[in-house]
């Protein structure tokens, strides 16, 4: 991709669209687009910064795609109905989907490291660019969530960096089918587990992965890819529970707001200790996984425990926003029971009452998921702890929505649970500062909605009033 291009992203303001935007901007391209949640007023400093860069912002009625000379780029899902869609076809503009459009960039670098897993993937991806940052590798990368390392006042949204040595780390999506796109030479794979797909269809997924690459990471903790290892006995095996794992986790020590650990190689002989600021036992092994990946890179363990001490995590991932009279808030990205369970373990291992806000992603997971959704809060909050859902995140759209919030809480309560179905967002945000007394932590927990983070932030303020 030498020649420069003009592209044109429908939905530029995505977790997915964005890095990849900013990523081809300073490759030289010239980079414009449209979002919905521009025309709606939502997070505008994200669309202040976007024009910061230079990038210049349409509304998303077509008036920005006038020449056949544009590239617009777009989620599969968007339909031809859409105005920047009809008006790519009516002026002639080619139309990428974001898939095509990342996967020609990574499938063309001579190093490519595809992190891979229902749970996961941005932590570790951002793990493996500090750890290779800080080692002087300079990788390109490709986030789906912000990494707090390199997060500056000149870059608020870095989900994504630039680099010169060839390396090009990106977490790849299974949801869409469009992790078959990829070609690694690196495959990380944390876990495989439902969220999306069938669990057949994610088998098959992530195993074509995983054949494609010439070296292969796998977490023995997970079934499913455990299984996996038998299919690729020279694979990079990584463990926090058993001792055949190439690398393997010990003397786990955890605090409400970082970890530390013992970390040993079965084929060098060699260990070291790690400190991280970041807390969880799921947290440990994220970090197995990028130390394995980047041992591909020729890190050493020592390099790689060192980088990870000054590792500060990524925004939206058990994001301690503040403490106000007595009551901690944390914004969690947290929205299939994989990740939630996590979360959920990692805040209950020290004493306080958990508020939790819940923002289902959308209709159909909740649908899908109901009952593992439901057994994932049963068994993850303790008899005290509160639950409070709004309805399902939905910007638009013909969708079914047979299922909502209050089917969800009931089953949750009927397993043992409290659980309240609200109206929206804001009766739950009343209902949160009524509930909450010194020593609880509120959990802001869901994806797929940016205004998470705003709504968490003011909860804090309203706190501290």
């Amino acid at each position: 991709m030498t020649n420069k291009n003009r592209y044109f992203f429908c939905g530029i303001g995505g977790s997915g669209m964005l890095p990849l935007a900013l990523i081809l901007l300073d490759q030289g391209h010239t980079i414009e687009g449209s979002d919905r949640s521009l025309d709606q007023g939502r997070t505008p400093a994200k669309f202040e910064y976007l024009r910061s860069r230079g990038i210049r912002l349409f509304p998303q009625d077509g008036s920005g795609v006038t020449s056949p000379e544009q590239i617009v780029v777009a989620s599969a899902a968007v339909e031809d109905t859409v105005p920047d869609i009809a008006a790519a076809l009516r002026v002639g503009a080619k139309r990428m989907s974001r898939a095509d459009m990342l996967s020609a960039l990574f499938n063309a670098a001579p190093m490519a490291i595809g992190v891979a897993g229902t749970s996961g993937k941005s932590t570790v991806t951002g793990m493996i660019a500090w750890i290779l940052h800080h080692s002087g590798q300079s990788p390109t990368v490709m986030n789906g969530a912000v990494m707090k390392n390199f997060r500056t006042p000149e870059a608020l949204f870095s989900s994504s960096l630039v680099g010169t040595s060839g390396i090009f780390v990106s977490e790849v999506d299974e949801s869409d089918g469009s992790i078959a796109a990829y070609n690694p030479r690196v495959a990380v794979l944390m876990n495989i587990a439902l969220d999306h797909k069938t669990m057949d269809e994610l088998r098959a997924l992530f195993g074509g992965f995983a054949a494609r690459a010439k070296d292969v990471v796998l977490n023995l903790d997970n079934p499913e890819t455990a299984r996996l290892a038998a299919k690729f006995p020279a694979a990079i095996t990584y463990s926090i529970e058993r001792e055949d794992a190439s690398l393997i986790a010990w003397a786990i020590s955890p605090e409400p707001t970082s970890v530390s650990f013992s970390v040993h190689d079965q084929k060098t002989g060699e260990s070291v200790i790690v400190r991280m600021g970041i807390p969880g036992r799921h947290n440990v092994s994220n970090a197995l996984a990028a130390i394995a990946a980047v041992r591909t890179c020729g890190v050493t363990l020592a390099q790689a425990a060192a980088a990870l001490h000054e590792f500060s995590g990524i925004a939206r991932r058990f994001d301690i926003v503040g403490t106000a009279n007595g009551v901690t808030v944390i914004d969690d990205f947290g929205h299939n029971p994989d990740k939630i369970a996590a979360t959920l373990r990692t805040v209950n291992q020290f004493p306080g009452r958990v508020l939790v806000m819940f923002q289902p992603h959308g209709f159909g997971p909740i649908k899908k998921m109901r009952r593992e959704f439901a057994e994932c809060f049963a068994e993850n909050l303790n008899a005290e702890d509160i639950l409070l859902m709004p309805e399902p995140a939905y910007f638009g759209g013909t969708v079914d929505r047979s299922v909502g919030s209050a089917d969800l809480a009931a089953d949750i309560c009927a397993l043992g649970r409290n659980a309240e179905a609200l109206s929206d967002r804001a009766a739950c945000g009343a209902r949160l500062l009524e509930l909450a007394k010194p020593g609880d932590r509120i959990l802001v927990m869901g994806a797929r909605d940016d205004t998470l983070t705003v709504f968490a932030q003011e909860l804090l303020a309203k706190l501290n009033g």
